[in-house]
């Protein structure tokens, strides 16, 4: 699955660098709500895909936290 290997990445990393990949997921989400509100975008199913690598992101960041 293609989900599984990209926690597998985000597991490998610190809490940094994943702090930053929230960062550039946000900044991503953003302009895709942008480019959908001004029909500029065509692929919308990118927004859900970003909002759960979001999830993704924050959940692996609380495990690392809590350890």
């Amino acid at each position: 699955m293609k989900s599984s290997k990209y926690v597998e990445d985000l597991k490998a990393k610190n809490v940094t660098e994943l702090q930053e990949d929230l960062t550039t997921a946000k900044k991503e989400l953003f302009n895709l709500r942008f480019q959908n509100a001004t029909n500029q975008l065509d692929n919308t199913g990118r927004i859900k895909e970003v909002r759960k690598n979001i999830a993704r992101i924050q959940t692996v960041i609380t495990e690392k936290c809590q350890q």
